[in-house]
């Protein structure tokens, strides 16, 4: 059920990236007829999940960005889909713009016409696989306080006493390595410095304690790439000097959650090297803050309104994102980049200690450093949500493998219904109705758990049947004898007799015959399984768009007669040319 709007957030944007979904081959293949944002994460669209999070908080000036090809898709989710269409009002807009393709940077996206006309006040960016149960009105409140400043607030650009003091970012990162992880999860590396202490408590509740300044970003695999071609972790002195005390993180993830202000989309625009945002933009405005000269050659004086007092950088030429950074977990010494390197590539453990050797670059000077970056250059804040075994913190995590599709769907599942709960006040944003949302279709001696699984509307269940922690989806068909354990089943699935399917993503409209046992399977949208058909670990798929039509066939042997007969006259050539050699 849709939450009421609470929050009014006047002239704040939102944008909703909504991706090809490259990362789940089986259920994208066709990603203009089946986008990643229609996927279901425990029988909702995908994206619903970033429009309640910003209908929760009061934003209602969202606009989704996605490729012209899938523009037709998603426009049509959002006209019919019962849960789309159940969203407050006003309806987010759907954009679409001519130079959009499936392997546009998301920073890239920032730098198109239509998105710069489109932005017009400080925005919020959301990829479409987000699933937060964090109220953003937290998030934007933190900003507000930590961050923003009265000049944008206002939009009053007007310099009275010296440089004008400029609206920051946030940015949201949360721990990959839970009670229950997914191999292989992506991670990014992230350093940041603690903000200055205030002498006034946080309120309770409140995300203060959770936040500081990020000084260097990049995903986990550049870091990697890196310590190998630096044999080592190079750092500047600069950074040293600034902030001695620096926080490294290696098995967290970038949420892509960014609170940013208006002057980003100019920032983006003048600097077209820039391809992604968590890596590029975040990474070099990161460094802005405390690498000499830097800002005033990313443009970021000019677009500030400052002008740059900064002595240039004696090397004379900007490092790539990711080059130089040091790393205190307890205490004031950066690790060696050995230590780095070993803690990376075995666990991403976080707890790395011991002395510095740190990589000097040409042009470092041991007493240089920029003295002045920190109070002109905006900071990037970092919202390092904490994690809990319990489970008792809010749910944070990008969707966008199909085995996060899975756990996050069954996660959702044991959420309390708003029945079992009585009220939707006192339910979490992601509760459903009920459990079993049609119990008229579930027939006799049948065994459904339902503490932990999900039945979506117009399921029919026969008897004798077992469904334990598993997420059913509308219009599906359960045959009697079936034992389902841990599964996801999308829209309309057709499942057998006396099958056994354990940790399964069935695609929409597919069927599985008769007597089928199935582990840790993915079965692509309208597919028959076989029936008698035992596996595991293996992705059905369509050989759609392969197979040779009766045409091609017919033009195939066309060739190869033709190429008999030539062969044949060649064959004929070649002995008449060894006849006339031999005399």
């Amino acid at each position: 059920m849709p939450h009421a709007v609470t929050i009014a957030t006047p002239g704040l944007q939102a944008l909703i990236l909504c991706g090809p979904g490259s990362s789940f081959p089986t259920f994208t293949a066709n990603p203009d007829e089946n986008p990643k944002a229609l996927l279901p994460i425990a029988n909702r669209p995908m994206v619903w999940y970033p429009l309640d999070f910003c209908y929760r908080a009061g934003i209602t000036n969202i606009t989704l960005i996605c490729p012209p090809t899938a523009q037709e898709a998603i426009q049509t989710a959002l006209n019919t889909n019962p849960f789309l269409t159940s969203l407050p009002y006003p309806r987010p807009d759907l954009l679409a713009p001519k130079d959009l393709d499936q392997n546009t940077g998301t920073a890239e996206i920032l730098r198109l016409p239509q998105v710069q006309a489109t932005v017009t006040d400080d925005f919020l960016v959301l990829p479409c696989d987000l699933v937060c149960e964090l109220g953003a009105d937290k998030l934007l409140q933190a900003w507000m306080v930590k961050s923003a400043s009265l000049t944008d607030l206002l939009d009053d650009t007007r310099s009275e006493n010296g440089p004008l003091k400029r609206s920051g970012g946030l940015g949201v990162w949360y721990q990959t390595k839970t009670a229950t992880p997914i191999k292989g999860e992506e991670t990014d590396f992230l350093a940041t410095v603690p903000l200055p202490s205030s002498s006034v408590s946080p309120p309770k509740g409140s995300l203060f304690p959770n936040i500081s300044k990020v000084v260097y970003s990049m995903p986990t695999d550049s870091l990697k790439d890196l310590l190998e071609e630096q044999k080592g972790f190079p750092t500047r002195h600069a950074l040293l000097k600034k902030h001695p005390r620096v926080r490294m993180l290696t098995t967290h993830r970038d949420a892509h959650i960014y609170i940013f202000p208006h002057w980003i989309m100019d920032f983006v625009k003048e600097n077209d090297r820039l391809e992604t945002i968590g890596e590029d933009v975040l990474g070099w405005w990161a460094k802005a803050g405390w690498q000499n000269g830097l800002s005033t050659k990313l443009g970021l004086d000019t677009i500030l309104g400052q002008s740059s007092t900064t002595a240039p950088n004696t090397d004379g030429k900007t490092s790539p994102v990711g080059s130089h950074t040091p790393k205190d977990s307890s205490t004031v010494h950066p690790p060696t980049g050995s230590q780095i390197h070993d803690a990376v590539s075995a666990s991403g453990a976080t707890n790395l200690e011991g002395p510095v050797r740190p990589v000097i670059r040409a042009g470092d000077k041991p007493g240089q450093a920029n003295e002045q970056n920190d109070s002109t250059i905006p900071p990037m804040l970092a919202y390092i949500h904490p994690s809990s075994s319990t489970g008792s913190t809010p749910l944070i995590r990008r969707v966008d493998t199909a085995q996060l599709l899975l756990q996050i769907s069954l996660q959702l599942a044991k959420l309390p219904s708003i029945e079992e709960v009585g009220s939707a006040e006192a339910a979490s944003p992601f509760a459903h109705m009920r459990k079993v949302a049609y119990p008229e279709g579930v027939k006799p001696r049948t065994t459904i758990t339902k503490q932990d699984s999900l039945v979506a509307d117009n399921v029919t269940v026969q008897e004798k049947t077992s469904i334990k922690e598993c997420v059913i989806g509308a219009n599906c068909q359960i045959g009697e004898g079936a034992k389902l354990s841990q599964c996801l089943l999308m829209d309309g699935v057709v499942v057998g007799k006396n099958c056994k399917l354990t940790k399964c993503i069935l695609g929409k409209r597919s069927e599985v015959g008769e007597g089928c046992t199935l582990t840790e399977c993915e079965v692509q949208e309208n597919l028959l399984v076989e029936a008698k058909t035992e596996t595991k670990n293996e992705k059905f798929m369509s050989s759609s768009g392969l197979e040779a039509t009766e045409e091609d066939l017919t033009e195939d042997d066309d060739d190869e007669d033709n190429d008999g007969n030539g062969n044949d006259d060649d064959d004929d050539e070649d002995e008449e040319d060894d006849e006339s050699a031999e005399e």
